[in-house]
């Protein structure tokens, strides 16, 4: 069996920076032992695979694999797939559905932006070992400390988000996943749009066999609403401070969905020879 791989950098406009994905397209599902398989050979933060549905009400059908393990929502992998639909696919529409295991995502393209429509996923106050935290990410001073699937933990500022240097093992050990957020430094913009930078953030998910995710949709679906109530707007424009960085324009739609918006970088295409 012969599959076509490409490789997509998702949330930046240029190479190597962003999300890098890789990205399967598929005539009908293949195992579920062989996408674990072939994400663990790829060993990015993702791979994805999706098929063409049945049903009207969908274009596709979607799913995501980390190296160990396949997770209920990925961002930066859905805009690497409707990238390459759109792209190299040649899908003519503007507008195509993906049914997956956190519902129907709508992906809709306007130029060279892709917006993804996800579930809005309100954080609550988390109560936990302050001092523990503070041990796991090396930082003297935490905001603000909330959950929905992840652990999201607010820190004193932009300074802090970029320079922290967690231990892995130790949260490994505590937490699967966790967000590091701060609001953005008063003034700051970003350097190559111009974009008042709103909030940043950083994700961890040792758990997932992700040490660090470089940008990361599911955890804006998170960080949206949390964001949206704090700074009191709906629209925001977010920065990733993973090494490679990543750049996100944020809307709080409604109470249930989030729009999260980027561009993608094309960066390899490939055949896999499996079976």
């Amino acid at each position: 069996m012969t599959l076509t791989l490409y490789q997509i950098d998702a949330f930046t406009d240029v190479l190597f920076g962003g999300n890098p994905a890789a990205v399967i397209p598929l005539q009908e599902w293949i195992s579920e032992e062989l996408m674990q398989q072939l994400a663990l050979e790829n060993n990015l933060s993702e791979t994805v695979f999706f098929v063409p549905s049945k049903s009207d009400a969908v274009d596709f059908e979607i799913r995501w694999f980390t190296p160990a393990i396949e997770i209920n929502l990925c961002g930066h992998a859905t805009l690497a797939s409707a990238y390459v639909l759109f792209n190299m696919l040649n899908v003519e529409k503007n507008i195509i559905r993906f049914s997956s295991k956190s519902g129907i995502l709508t992906v809709k393209r306007n130029n060279d932006i892709i917006e993804l429509d996800f579930p809005s996923w309100k954080p609550k106050p988390f109560e936990t070992d302050i001092a523990l935290l503070q041990q796991i990410l090396g930082v003297n001073s935490i905001k603000t400390v909330y959950r929905y699937r992840d652990i999201l933990v607010e820190l004193e500022n932009q300074t802090a988000v970029k320079n922290c240097t967690p231990d892995f093992t130790l949260m490994k050990k505590h937490f699967d996943k966790m967000i590091i957020t701060a609001v953005g430094d008063n003034g700051a913009v970003d350097a190559t749009t111009g974009q008042p930078i709103d909030f940043v953030s950083r994700f961890f998910a040792p758990g997932a066999g992700i040490e660090e995710d470089p940008v990361t949709g599911s955890a804006h679906s998170q960080l949206i609403p949390y964001w949206s109530e704090k700074l009191n707007r709906s629209k925001m424009f977010a920065l990733q401070l993973s090494p490679r960085g990543g750049k996100i324009w944020c809307e709080q739609i409604s109470d249930e969905r989030v729009t999260m918006s980027g561009q993608a970088v094309f960066y390899m295409k490939g055949e896999l020879v499996v079976g």
